[in-house]
């Protein structure tokens, strides 16, 4: 009987999976518990407030500071949370949490060093268990395209291919 071979891991692909690209911990800093009445913010209660918070639960975490009510909340509010959560928090980012993944997982790709995959076929992974937002995929595509062989979607035994390196005329 003759020793299966799997023919994808001898392949040389390198698949790359952006979820790698997410924070592991992300919490939400919500304005809306230290509104009057869940529509007023009072600088003096506020300010008391935040003095009294416990902002060790955010540590070593990336978090998402909004506000969950329709409320007119002014820039300083924002400016003062942000201002807490720099002792306690890896990053912060003002807005909703999927605005915030967006921009992380935006941050790592253009952190990441192209140069190594370079000649390289990659397969970026297309299913996994974080959604990862449209935005990632383009800029990914957007960054390895001058540097890598070719570049395809989805699974190393079932891809869809994006780009391949056209070989030069002689």
């Amino acid at each position: 009987m003759e020793p299966i071979v799997n023919k994808v891991a001898e392949s040389g692909i390198i698949t790359l999976n952006l979820e790698q690209f997410v924070p592991s911990q992300i919490a939400v800093f919500d304005l809306k518990p230290f509104l009057f009445m869940e529509m007023i913010l009072k600088e003096k209660d506020y300010r008391a407030a935040l003095l009294a918070h416990d902002w060790l639960v955010y540590q070593n975490k990336h978090v998402v500071i909004t506000c969950s009510v329709d409320a007119i909340i002014p820039v300083w509010a924002y400016m003062l949370a942000a201002q807490y959560l720099n002792t306690v928090a890896k990053a912060v980012f003002k807005g909703d949490e999927d605005t915030a993944r967006t921009h992380w997982i935006l941050e790592g790709i253009a952190q990441l060093d192209p140069n190594n995959y370079t000649d390289e076929r990659v397969v970026i992974k297309g299913c996994g268990d974080v959604p990862i937002p449209d935005a990632a995929y383009a800029a990914i595509t957007f960054k390895l395209t001058p540097y890598v062989k070719s570049i395809m979607y989805g699974e190393p035994c079932s891809t869809v291919p994006i780009y391949k390196k056209k070989k030069p005329i002689e």
